[in-house]
């Protein structure tokens, strides 16, 4: 380094250029992932909040304090439908989720909490803590609502994939800040060296110039004799590189939305095929996560003896198809003796009638079996 540091001093303008600091640190671009969880865990919590949680004994709803727990208020601070979205995102995200029953009888969601695993007997959580509030008692798994999602917390899991996709991001919008970059030099007309003094002021008028250029859209400047501003460069204007930048962060969701099954169609609410990807998603996503909460509503909340006995939670309102548009298919249900009319109801989510007429049976077309001899008397 000493020829250099010589070099230098003898070149005060060249010593100058050099001490530019030209390393950059790439950003790992949390937002991305924060982005595509949100979109598609939220999209989940949205649907599973409409659901309806329906407590029922002999074929009878039950309006008790579980069915206004369930579907009105959960606790102090939150509806129904909050309560149930943020259980579905911290189910998701953490891939676990725990329900303690407070003092004041509410449902609360821990925010964190520690668990103890035994082979034979329940397993215990202690150190529940909800908000600022850490329980002082430890609760058994038989006195909460705890459930997983998958055999791996999705958060840890796409933590590798999000890193390449960050580092791909970083790098396109370097890019793209390079391509529409106005590039531009100043010739100055002096045959006097510019020492440190006149190199600033230089520097601070050539920085207001390109503000007003920047931040205007009619600028205005003074020239001078012997001042010169020339145009290199003044961008793509294109916008390829913006759309490329906008494919990635949409890939991104892609790839989240198949791991959680939910057709990408829907989460950029694109109409095409609509009702094939409305059937996918509640098939192959929602329902196996309401059969998952439902299951285990039932085994907390529901006794095996009365679970036996008919006593059970229902979870409607999500799986069941619209009565309105599949009103012909109701129809030929009923028309052809193969379901109630009670039966059908239930199929749509509709609660039982206590008419005993629609537990009957009925046959409105004439349906006969195939070897069944129409007309005339049997000789």
């Amino acid at each position: 380094m000493g020829w250099l540091s010589d070099v230098l001093k003898r070149n005060s303008e060249l010593e100058w250029m050099f001490d530019l600091d030209l390393t950059y640190e790439t950003s790992h671009r949390a937002y991305l992932k924060r982005m595509a969880m949100e979109t598609c865990i939220n999209f989940i919590g949205r649907t599973v909040s409409q659901s309806d949680f329906r407590m029922m004994k002999n074929g009878k709803r039950q309006f008790d304090d579980w069915h206004y727990l369930l579907n009105v208020r959960p606790n102090t601070d939150q509806s129904a439908a909050d309560f149930w979205q943020d259980y579905v995102y911290r189910l998701i995200y953490d891939n676990e989720v725990l329900v303690v029953l407070g003092d004041n009888n509410d449902l609360l969601i821990a925010d964190s909490f520690t668990r103890d695993e035994f082979a034979v007997y329940p397993d215990v959580f202690r150190d529940v803590t909800v908000k600022d509030y850490t329980f002082k008692r430890s609760f058994r798994m038989d006195e909460v609502i705890y459930m997983t999602y998958n055999n791996e917390k999705l958060s840890s899991f796409m933590d590798g994939m999000f890193a390449d996709y960050a580092d791909l991001f970083s790098r396109m919008l370097e890019v793209s800040k390079r391509n529409n970059q106005i590039r531009g030099t100043v010739s100055v007309d002096s045959n006097q060296a510019l020492d440190d003094d006149k190199r600033t002021k230089l520097q601070d008028l050539i920085d207001r110039l390109f503000a007003a250029f920047r931040s205007n859209s009619i600028a205005i400047v003074p020239t001078s004799k012997g001042f010169e501003y020339n145009e290199v460069a003044k961008g793509d204007s294109n916008g390829k590189s913006v759309e490329e930048l906008a494919k990635l962060k949409r890939d991104l969701v892609d790839d989240v939305a198949h791991i959680l099954g939910i057709p990408t169609s829907l989460v950029h609410g694109e109409m095409a095929e609509y009702e094939s990807a409305i059937k996918a998603y509640i098939k192959f996503c929602v329902s196996p996560l309401v059969k998952k909460i439902e299951d285990e509503l039932n085994a907390k909340l529901i006794d095996k003896q009365a679970f036996l006995n008919g006593s059970k939670i229902e979870v409607k309102g999500v799986k069941e198809k619209d009565i309105i548009d599949n009103a012909e298919a109701v129809d030929k249900l009923v028309a052809s003796g193969a379901f109630t009319r009670n039966e059908v109801r239930e199929l749509f989510g509709a609660e039982r009638s206590d008419n005993p007429t629609l537990d009957e049976f009925v046959i409105t077309k004439n349906y006969q079996s195939a070897d069944a001899t129409e007309g005339g008397e049997k000789g």
